[in-house]
């Protein structure tokens, strides 16, 4: 089994994984994926959209086995959210 490590600071893997897709990634999965996540690696731009973070990762590194993946969920901010919210409607 191959360990990975990160080679950026998280700041720097932020930037990058953000930067990447809001140039290159984001006008090519936004329609119809909708939630999905996609993965992207931060040194050659290379990504892979899927269901889940795992499934999206995997493929990545299938494809760049030394890769630096960035995750995102399509249409959000974030992967996961923490913490509760509430489903009723401010008045």
């Amino acid at each position: 089994m191959t360990v990975r490590q990160p080679r950026y600071p998280k700041e720097e893997y932020a930037r990058l994984g953000n930067e990447i897709y809001e140039t290159q990634v984001r006008s090519q999965v936004e329609e119809g994926n909708y939630g999905r996540i996609v993965a992207i690696d931060i040194e050659t731009g290379a990504f892979e959209v899927a269901d889940n973070t795992i499934e999206a990762t995997d493929r990545l590194y299938e494809r760049v086995p030394d890769a630096q993946p960035w995750v995102i969920r399509i249409g959000h901010r974030t992967v996961y959210r923490f913490g509760s919210r509430s489903l009723k409607k401010s008045v």
